[in-house]
Parts: structure tokens; C-alpha cells; sequence
């Protein structure tokens, strides 16, 4: 059974007396949370990038807060979204990998059988969007779901969202130009598309347009626009105007062309992609400004892991940088797999250019809504509020004693960030892996590129995050992982 919120009221109430943040006197502010797909850390120009520009993420870093060691909740989709939106670390997680429910009956007849979505989450999963039905706000999901099918309990209808538009599943989302989207668990058909570099109607586009109607209807009341982009993720597709700004201009020499679709200029056109996105949130920002909303709002862009394989997609994330300098990719538990951008602006509210290296992961940002906005987190969650970190109460702000992660596929790897310590184990399911329970262990602030295994020469550190590793979790029975107490 869900989790009733009805009582929580004078919760509310006596949480944002304590706190400060959330003024009663007022109207609750309005959050919108941006989200890239496959997005590395360092492919940001508020982050280092040199090529891709993005004018608009950069101004909200600019006149708000940058993180420097915010982490993703998992090394791929769906398990890092399910983490973002219940505030849970992956070893206490419902969805801990990608995957499709096993029985897919549900889908036959009315839903179809083109593309079966991902496990859901249960009806006793909280989700940010139900946290805020305290409050009564309008909520709304424009872009990539994941966490389930209409028809299941992870509907996003059902998770708190009054309204969803996009793709459900994941594997729907690998082509821009679809020949459907959902509204809700209705399909509205974008006529003219098939598998092409240029059909008729970008998704992206129609994201940002419904999330724009979304606003406007809801300007005189508080509301939660939660927008997962599905860009740069594979393929490689984005408008002729928007390819016209990079073609040319990058060089394609020297790149292998491969993927779901092949692409003229896959740098370009990756490059083009993410500034396609970051128009987009430029139209957001002047339509929240336009409605004299500016003030009232917090605005956070991230990113769902660090950046793609070279061999999917086209997407180079060498010539790019796109994990700065960290270690890995997408999939893996080292740093540039989970290490990702997050900045966040609130005129008035969050000082200007500020920079912090406050270690967080997805898990935060469920508690850090609820404070700003004066409501109650469901019990039992992983997370803690970065709002003194925003408003810059840094003596205020609880630190977590460790970060921990673990992820079946790529091997069965698992991970742990303890201060400037980073434990990790890979290859933990691989038959042929003799010892499957070995730590790699880094000092992040000496070594964070993750180059230099320190783990024989600190042993009572290595003690320490195998604890963790054993202690942190609670066996999953959709997602078992091996027994690994020593």
C-alpha cells in the first residue's frame, strides 16, 4: 500500500519552522529539475569543456552553486533514477539495473507490445513527486521515464506525477524521432517519423514544449517540473540548424562511425545535442522569468551517469574529455562513471558563483526538496538535504560518513567513497575472477584519476570499506548479488 501523506501537514509546518528554508508566509517555491542523459562531467563549459557550448547551464553554475563532488546514483539509467527520485543509495534501491519485468502480459492489448519498459517500482516506493502532494503541488515529467509502464505500479501517474510526457521506455528513447510518445498512458502519434537522422518532430522539442504549457498553466500555484532529457544518449540525431553550428568546426577525421545510426559528423552532431538541450533550458529559464517566477523558483540541471562508450552512438568521449579526468564510462563504478555536474541557481537564495566540493550523490536531492519546500521526507531514506550548502550555511550542512554503490552488470562491481577515500570491486561476478572480494583502493585527493591502487599500504582503510560494503545493503531479490561476507 502507498505510503498516505494526509497526517503530514503539521509536519510540514513545525520541518520549515526549524529549518528556515521553507517560508509558510509565503508561497512554496517552485523546483525544476533538469536532467541530462549520458552527460560526462566535463562536457559543460562551467566544467572545463572547450568544445560543446552551453551558455545556459553555465548561467545557472554562474549565478548560482557548482558542485565538484556530486555522484550520480548509479553507472546507468534506470537504477540511478530510482535513486534520484526515492532517495535511496543503491544498496537499499528498488531498482538497482537496468532490465524488463519478467511478465509482460500486462502490456498486451491496451499498451501494446513495441517496447515493455523497465521493472517498476512498487506502490510502496515515495517518490519526490508524491513527497510534494504535501503541499499540493502541480507535478510534472517531460522526457524519459524508466521506472515502469502505465499499467504497472511504477506508471508514473501513479508515482505522484499529475502529468508525464515522453517515453516510458528506455529503449524507445534510443531513437529522437520516434513515431509515438505518451501523454500520460495515451500514445499521441508525431507523424512523418521512422528510424532516420531527420524526421519530422525532435522529441527534445516536443519535451520542452509540453514542459513550457506545463509552467504557464501552473504559474499561480507551487510546481515540480522534473525534465530527464534523452540527450546526448545514442543515436547521434539533432536538427539541421542545430548541426550548423558545429559542422565544420570539429574535426571528423580519424572517427569510426558506428552505432544504432550512422551520422555524417558524430562529433558535431554529439556537440549539437547538447547545446540542442541547452537552448532548451534557455527557453525555461526566460519563460520562468517572464512570468515574474524567477525568484520563487530553484532550478538544478544534472546528469543520470557519466558519458557513453565510444563504440555506441557514434559519441567520442575521448576527443572530448567528456569524463575530464577521471577514470571510466558509463557502467562503471569508477569515477567517471558516476562523477557528474550539478549546479543549481535561486536568485536571492543562493549567493553567485559559488563553488562547492560538499560530497553528495542523487540520494540528496529528495531531502534537499523537502526542506526548501517545508515537506516531509518518507522514512527511511539514504539521503541528506544540501540546502545549508546552497544557501551558504556550510556549518550547517551534515556530511554523509560514506557513499555507497553496487551494480550488477559490467562484471558485478561495488563501491564505496569514504572522505577522500574511494574503495571499489570490479569483476566481482566474472567466473574466471580468482578473488572477486578484492578492494582497489585510491586517495582521491592525491590520485583522482583513480591510476594508483594504494590498498596494500592501508590495510585498516581497506578494513573499514569492506565493513561498509557487507553492512550497507539489504539483499534484493530482483536484484541479487552474490554473498560477500569474508
Amino acid at each position: 500500500m502507498k505510503l498516505g501523506f494526509e497526517w503530514l501537514g503539521v509536519f510540514a509546518l513545525v520541518f520549515a519552522a526549524s529549518t528556515g528554508f521553507a517560508d509558510e508566509s509565503k508561497r512554496p517555491p517552485n523546483v525544476i529539475y533538469l536532467l541530462a542523459d549520458d552527460l560526462g562531467y566535463a562536457e559543460l563549459g562551467c566544467y572545463g569543456q572547450k568544445w560543446i557550448k552551453t551558455p545556459n547551464i553555465d548561467r545557472i553554475a554562474a549565478e548560482g552553486i557548482r558542485f565538484t563532488n556530486h555522484y550520480s546514483g548509479n553507472a546507468v539509467c534506470a537504477p540511478s533514477r530510482c535513486c534520484l527520485m526515492t532517495g535511496k543509495h543503491p544498496g537499499h534501491a528498488y531498482v538497482r539495473n537496468n532490465g524488463d519485468p519478467k511478465h509482460l502480459q500486462y502490456l498486451k492489448g491496451k499498451f501494446g507490445w513495441e517496447f515493455p519498459g523497465q521493472n517498476p517500482i512498487p506502490n510502496s516506493e515515495v517518490t519526490i513527486a508524491e513527497m510534494l502532494k504535501q503541499k499540493g503541488y502541480a507535478t510534472g515529467a517531460m522526457g524519459k521515464w524508466g521506472l515502469g509502464h502505465f499499467g504497472t505500479t511504477g506508471d508514473p501517474n501513479k508515482q505522484g506525477f499529475d502529468l508525464f510526457y515522453g517515453f516510458n521506455c528506455q529503449r524507445h528513447a534510443h531513437n529522437h524521432y520516434p513515431k509515438f510518445l505518451w501523454r500520460n498512458d495515451k500514445k499521441e502519434v508525431l507523424p512523418g517519423n521512422d528510424r532516420t537522422l531527420n524526421g519530422k518532430t525532435y522529441s527534445q522539442d516536443n519535451f520542452t514544449e509540453v514542459a513550457l504549457e506545463f509552467i504557464n498553466a501552473n504559474k499561480d500555484r507551487p510546481f515540480f517540473l522534473y525534465m530527464p532529457f534523452a540527450i546526448p544518449h545514442l543515436s547521434i540525431q539533432v536538427p539541421e540548424e542545430s548541426l550548423a553550428q558545429y559542422k565544420g568546426k570539429i574535426p571528423e577525421e580519424d572517427h569510426v562511425h558506428r552505432g544504432y545510426l550512422k551520422h555524417p559528423f558524430p562529433r558535431a552532431g554529439y556537440a549539437a545535442m547538447v547545446s540542442h538541450m541547452d537552448r532548451d533550458i534557455g527557453k525555461i529559464m526566460t519563460l520562468v522569468e517572464k512570468l515574474g517566477l524567477d525568484d520563487n523558483t530553484l532550478i538544478l540541471f544534472s546528469s543520470d551517469n557519466g558519458p557513453t562508450f565510444n563504440r555506441l552512438g557514434g559519441s567520442d568521449s575521448d576527443f572530448f574529455k567528456s569524463a575530464g579526468r577521471f577514470r571510466g564510462l558509463k557502467g562503471s563504478l569508477y569515477e567517471g562513471g558516476i562523477r557528474i555536474p550539478l549546479v543549481a541557481r535561486w536568485p536571492g537564495k543562493i549567493k553567485p558563483g559559488s563553488v562547492s566540493d560538499h560530497i553528495s550523490a542523487f540520494w540528496d536531492i529528495m531531502p534537499t526538496i523537502a526542506e526548501v519546500t517545508g515537506t516531509k521526507t518518507p522514512d527511511n531514506i539514504d539521503g541528506i538535504s544540501l540546502a545549508p550548502t546552497l544557501f551558504g550555511k556550510i556549518k550547517d550542512q551534515t556530511k554523509h560518513e560514506y557513499l555507497y554503490w553496487e551494480f550488477r552488470s559490467y562484471g558485478g562491481q561495488q563501491a564505496v567513497r569514504l572522505g577522500n577515500w574511494k574503495g571499489t570491486r570490479q569483476k566481482m561476478l566474472r567466473k574466471n575472477n580468482k578473488n572477486p572480494l578484492k578492494i582497489e583502493l585510491y586517495d582521491l585527493k592525491k590520485d583522482p584519476g583513480e591510476q594508483h591502487d594504494v590498498a596494500s599500504t592501508n590495510p585498516t582503510v581497506v578494513a573499514r570499506i569492506s565493513s561498509i560494503m557487507r553492512q550497507a545493503r539489504i539483499q534484493s531479490k530482483l536484484f541479487p548479488f552474490p554473498p560477500i561476507d569474508e
